[in-house]
């Protein structure tokens, strides 16, 4: 029973001695924010440039799939679009296609902190509504 016991935090204590020794020892991670003093927006109308560019999966329309497919991604302190990941999908090839248009997102005008651009988590729904 003992042996049991002492087993468990061996193990623990090895695995994070092996990921510590790992781990190459460079600079300070780049710390990415979620909310900064002036927040990234498009310098464009995002809207249009969604319609536009967002094509209805086949499948989706087949089987009469609608939704809010959420992405998450960085802007960096360039403008540009990085990081892309859904965070909640609706299937039927809607998620792929949101992920598509957000990655050729055109650069926009970065977050800035303390008067600096800085990296920013930002948060997309894409509404995919089937019309008659």
């Amino acid at each position: 029973m003992q042996l049991k016991n002492l087993f468990i935090p061996a193990c623990l204590l090895y695995t994070l001695t092996v990921n510590a020794q790992q781990t190459p020892a460079v600079g300070p991670t780049p710390t990415i924010f979620r909310y900064v003093e002036v927040m990234p927006k498009a310098n464009y109308d995002l809207s249009k440039y969604l319609s536009e560019n967002i094509h209805y999966p086949d499948t989706a329309r087949k089987y009469n799939i609608e939704g809010r497919v959420l992405i998450k991604f960085v802007v960096t302190e360039d403008g540009i679009i990085s990081d892309c990941q859904i965070l909640k999908g609706i299937g039927g090839g809607c998620d792929e296609e949101a992920l598509r248009v957000i990655k050729n997102l055109p650069p926009w005008i970065p977050g800035k902190q303390d008067g600096k651009p800085v990296k920013v988590y930002y948060t997309l729904p894409i509404v995919f509504k089937l019309t008659d």
